[in-house]
């Protein structure tokens, strides 16, 4: 009888990954358990009326990991497996994403179990709302600000800031970002994320004397994050020759037209379609086994683990999905001197981008295209060169690095802060 294998718990991952940090920063243990915890915790259970009539329970989630340095940020999800570890797992993600760019936020998440791909945009919509008002009491501009995440949008955050701005009578425009640019966007949001998986690695292969013209690259996942690296590459004269969804992926060892296949995705919802010419058909599996000289993981959590961490042949790893390492792969992968910019860096172009955005509703400004690509590019670079420095320093690998300063400046401010009474 063939054994079921067991599901990694990205909480347990997320655990490892500060003691690992922990033990090199010698932090006081009581420190570091005050970090482990989550400040708040919500579980919503809650109807929702769907187009045939009938009244469906729905399970959401809304997680405060650590607010010391500034308000909760973090996306909402939807997705049929989240849970409430996952959902505790990216909020300390995002407390450490958001202490590596040094930006005044602290770590949130939220997620709804659901299927939103089987769903109408009135039942969307319908969710959205309800979920929000469910939450209402836990969110707000000065407390915890949520942005897009997996299959969620700016429409799903502009269902979101309406029904919280009907709840206090007023408009509230900071109460989310990621929205659209009609009810105070940012310009440059919707690809920050994907164009700083590209700086990053871009950094990596300056450091590593690599140049990205001609570099073969392969990106799971093509989404807002996969799909808008892959252009940045495609931009950049390197060779995309593999990017995948959730069905499968598409290879070409000479390069494939980047817009030709995500044009076929917009159009038909998949990748591999008779009208997608010049590639063949690969799992997501094989999309990471690749030989490559980038490999973007930009899909879910945990994937590469130590059954495939020794067979990835990619020069550098740039994550754009949250938590697709496990500590056990890290290892391999160190060992074999892959080298691997780490969610909380590869990853934080969205939450810095939302930071510029909570700034201009606040201050009821609105800043130009290239200021926010200049501000970027300028706080990930700074970012990528002192986790460097701390990863040669310290001789650790550039993951325990940018952990090393996310929590080192966690920690430093709870200090300052102090406990009380």
């Amino acid at each position: 009888m063939e054994m079921k294998e067991t599901k990694i718990n990205p909480l347990d991952v997320a655990m490892e990954q500060v003691d690992i940090a922990a033990e090199k920063l010698k932090l006081d243990p009581g420190l570091v358990e005050k970090t482990k915890q989550t400040k708040r915790e919500l579980i919503v259970h809650f109807p929702v009326k769907m187009d045939d009539g009938r009244v469906k329970i729905f399970t959401g989630y809304r997680v405060q990991h650590n607010v010391t340095r500034g308000p909760g940020k973090g996306g909402i999800r939807y997705h049929p497996d989240v849970d409430l570890d996952e959902v505790r797992a990216l909020a300390m993600w995002m407390t450490w994403k958001c202490a590596v760019v040094n930006i005044p936020f602290g770590g949130a998440k939220g997620g709804v179990q659901c299927d939103p791909k089987s769903m109408s945009m009135q039942e969307l919509e319908n969710l959205t709302r309800r979920f929000t008002w469910e939450i209402a009491m836990m969110i707000g501009p000065d407390q915890d600000i949520p942005a897009p995440d997996v299959y969620t949008n700016p429409q799903v955050m502009a269902w979101i800031m309406d029904t919280y701005s009907i709840l206090k009578g007023y408009s509230v425009h900071s109460v989310v970002t990621g929205k659209p640019l009609e009810l105070g966007g940012s310009l440059g949001r919707f690809e920050a994320t994907g164009k700083d998986v590209f700086i990053t690695a871009q950094e990596a292969s300056r450091h590593l004397n690599i140049s990205i013209e001609g570099s073969r690259i392969a990106v799971q996942g093509c989404g807002n994050v996969g799909g808008i690296a892959a252009q940045y590459f495609d931009k950049a004269e390197a060779k995309v020759i593999a990017i995948s969804d959730s069905k499968g992926g598409m290879y070409n060892e000479n390069g494939l037209n980047v817009s030709e296949v995500l044009d076929c995705k917009k159009r038909y919802s998949c990748l591999i379609n008779p009208e997608t010419r010049g590639g063949e058909e690969i799992t997501n599996e094989e999309l990471l086994e690749l030989d490559c000289d980038i490999l973007g993981p930009s899909a879910l959590e945990n994937q590469i683990t130590h059954k495939n961490a020794s067979k990835i042949k990619a020069k550098i790893i740039a994550e754009g999905a949250n938590g697709p390492t496990t500590p056990e792969a890290d290892e391999i992968l160190y060992d074999r001197s892959t080298f691997v910019v780490p969610d909380i860096l590869a990853n934080a172009g969205g939450v810095t981008v939302s930071y510029f955005e909570w700034v201009q509703n606040l201050q009821e400004l609105l800043w130009s295209e290239e200021e926010i690509s200049e501000r970027l590019t300028r706080i990930l670079r700074r970012a990528f060169a002192e986790v460097l420095n701390i990863s040669k320093r310290e001789k650790v690998d550039m993951r325990t690095a940018a952990l090393m300063l996310g929590i080192g400046r966690v920690v430093e401010a709870t200090k300052l802060r102090g406990i009380y009474p």
